[in-house]
Order: C-alpha cells, then structure tokens, then sequence
C-alpha cells in the first residue's frame, strides 16, 4: 500500500509562489500515475496536473503556464511549483497516485491528507 504525505501549503500572496511536495512509502515502485488535486470550499475537487511515469505532463487549464509537477525517483517525491499564484487558486490541495497510466481512464487510488494554500489578494 502506498502512503502519500503532502507539505509545503501556506499563505502567500497574489503573484507569490510556493513548492508543495509529496513523499510516497511503501510500494511506491507499483505507481505508474501521479497527480496533484485541489478543492475549494463549495467547488467540486480539480484536477491540477499529472505525471505519467514516461514523464509526460498534462495541466488543467487554470494553472498551465505557472504550475509545474515534477518528481525525484532518489527521494520518492512529488512536487508541484507553484507561480504567480492567484487567489482562486485558494484551496487545499492532495497528491494521487495509481497502478496503471495515465492515459487510461479511472480514478486514483491513493490519496494523501492535503495541504492547505491560502492567497491573499
């Protein structure tokens, strides 16, 4: 079973950046898809970026140009570089992991707590 911890969230301003990361344990070998996810109070949860394990990305459309997930094999680790953040980008924000890539259709499996990432305009 993978364990997902996030960290990173805070508050920042508008047009501030923050670095959100996420440590993976267990059977971290088994994960084929990562995912950042955020919802705000009263909005459905978002889908923010992926990560396949052939290093494609893909971003919602909200957050292309300012956000970027990467990972570090060496540290089991997920990141999620936020720039130019803005105050609709308010929210608390989980990385997702899964078996199988990508590109085929489902949900993900593992889920993490959260982090909360508050921006103040």
């Amino acid at each position: 079973q993978v364990q997902l911890v996030e960290s990173g969230g805070g508050s920042v301003q508008a047009g501030g950046s923050l670095r959100l990361s996420c440590t993976a344990s267990g059977l971290s070998y088994s994960i084929r898809c990562l995912g950042w996810f955020r919802q705000a109070p009263g909005k459905e949860r978002e889908k923010v970026a992926t990560l396949a394990d052939d290093g494609s990305t893909s971003y919602a459309d909200s957050v292309k140009g300012r956000f970027a997930i990467s990972r570090d094999n060496v540290k089991n680790t997920l990141y999620l570089q936020m720039n130019s953040l803005k105050p609709e980008d308010t929210a608390m924000y989980h990385c997702a992991a899964r078996g199988w890539r990508c590109f085929l259709s489902g949900g993900f499996t593992n889920w993490g707590q959260g982090t909360q990432v508050n921006v103040s305009s």
